[in-house]
């Protein structure tokens, strides 16, 4: 089991560490590989069913739960709002929370939770029960995306980040394309056995994997590093070293924390650029009626889904590694979205079945194949305090979210199949999400040069002014220089 050891922060963690720079690095790459076996597989497998729950009842719409439950109307909008409207209550007093406790209990517990809501909407028979379930469904399922990258954030060093943070948010988009492709199997084998619909046996099965995987992610989750028992002494202390600048073993107030995340402008440029990117992104719970527009049955509309989804995944990656590569953030989340707004215009001024679903492509492509960027921009960003990260992503995911409630009404039947309005509002998320990114860059670079003159200040020795003078001119530019001299944003 992923147990947890009662670990007080040393005084000085630099003794346990290795002598020299060859052995540093060796120790460095044993840990990473074994932080990468345990964390990133188990993070991948619960995200991959966190979506694929949330996402069965769009699946479940090709599979005719509307005319069986007698849905009307927009009764259908109402149900995918209502799994937010829940989701968006717990993210950050969840936050907060798994800095007290161990994520290896808490995140797999609320996986346990949410599955077994999952497979009880089978049992759903009518509208208001279908609420019900989606409205406890997001609220056992808030806890686990800023919970996972509040723990991605406590164990990978910003330059880190990006990669991680795509590899497993790849497993969100793969579970859509995965989600149409299970859907396509129980639409063709499964329908009427039993005497249960395709729908129905959707979500038994779902839930059901969901339950048991996270079960096994008890004993494969790690805690946070200064506390994770299957690590040794000195690899402890080598995963709170380098992450020095972040502090992560020392606690601090809760609501200090909170407050500080909730004055910060720089928390609230990347919050705009997530919920604008989630606005246009809303597109992915229509993604099987759009493709119905096309004109195909069932199970070849539900297989079709697949590929963007799978497109996006690779577009994520691939931005990922450049962006941890070249240490730059702004452009790797420019370059996309503006490939995204072109698949939005395509989308919106053609009836042609081709574009319309190569815009698909361009559209999730560009949206989801730099989504990952913006959490690792401000990983690198709010690096100090944990309280402070914690909340900043919790912050960003409850406000994107807002998005899920009210973009499901930019879809109603009556503007299909073009679905112009919700094309036309896209492209406009997708431009006010560039100059977000650009406001922020500008903002950061100035920070920069006012920490590159703060740092000549101190090593002037003809200054005038006194050290802690000094010390306070640092700190007045930003807190978080105390902890690192050398510190920079990310640009």
């Amino acid at each position: 089991m992923a147990n947890s050891v009662n670990v007080q922060p040393s005084t000085s963690t630099t003794a346990m560490l290795p002598a020299t720079p060859e052995e540093y690095a060796a120790l460095e790459r044993k840990l990473l590989r074994k932080v990468d076996l345990r964390l990133m597989p188990a993070l991948i497998c619960m995200i991959v069913l966190n979506y694929l729950d949330r996402n069965a009842l769009p699946n479940a719409r090709v599979q005719g739960i509307e005319a069986h439950l007698g849905l009307t109307g927009n009764q259908f909008n109402v149900c995918i709002s209502a799994l937010f409207a829940g989701y968006l209550a717990l993210q950050i007093p969840s936050n907060l929370l798994l800095t007290r406790v161990r994520p290896s209990l808490y995140l797999p517990a609320c996986m346990a939770l949410w599955g077994c809501v999952s497979a009880a909407t089978a049992a759903a028979p009518s509208f208001a029960a279908l609420v019900a379930c989606r409205t406890l469904l997001g609220l056992l399922e808030a806890p686990f995306f800023p919970g996972a990258l509040l723990l991605l954030s406590s164990w990978y060093t910003p330059r880190e980040m990006a990669t991680r943070t795509a590899v497993v948010y790849t497993g969100s988009l793969l579970s859509s394309a995965f989600g149409g492709l299970v859907g396509a199997g129980v639409q063709g084998g499964l329908d009427g056995v039993r005497g249960l619909h395709a729908w129905q046996w959707l979500f038994i099965i779902e839930g059901g994997v969901t339950v048991a995987v996270s079960l096994g992610s008890v004993f494969v989750l790690p805690d946070f590093p200064a506390n994770t028992a299957w690590l040794t002494e000195e690899e402890r202390a080598l995963a709170v070293h380098r992450l020095h600048g972040s502090r992560d073993e020392e606690r601090g107030p809760l609501l200090q924390g909170l407050k500080m995340a909730l004055t910060d402008y720089k928390v609230w440029l990347l919050t705009l650029v997530v919920i604008l990117k989630t606005s246009a992104g809303a597109v992915t719970q229509f993604i099987p009626t759009l493709v119905a527009t096309l004109h195909y049955g069932k199970v070849q509309t539900l297989l079709m889904t697949a590929p963007p989804f799978v497109f996006a995944a690779i577009v994520a990656l691939v931005v990922s590694v450049s962006s941890d590569k070249r240490g730059e953030r702004c452009l790797h989340l420019v370059v996309p979205l503006a490939f995204a707004l072109v698949g939005f215009i395509i989308a919106a001024t053609t009836h042609s079945l081709a574009p319309r679903y190569f815009s698909l492509f361009l559209a999730l492509g560009g949206v989801y194949g730099c989504y990952d960027i913006t959490y690792a921009w401000m990983s690198s960003t709010i690096p100090y305090p944990i309280e402070k990260r914690s909340s900043a992503f919790a912050i960003a995911n409850m406000v994107g979210n807002i998005a899920q409630v009210y973009s499901p009404y930019m879809y109603p039947k009556s503007s299909g199949p073009r679905y112009l309005p919700a094309m036309i509002a896209n492209s406009g998320f997708v431009l006010a999400s560039i100059a977000c990114c650009a406001v922020l860059y500008f903002c950061l670079r100035r920070e920069n040069g006012l920490l590159d003159a703060a740092q000549r200040l101190e090593h002037d020795d003809a200054a005038s002014t006194t050290s802690k003078d000094r010390v306070q001119e640092r700190e007045r530019v930003t807190p978080v220089t105390a902890m690192d001299p050398d510190f920079r944003y990310m640009l």
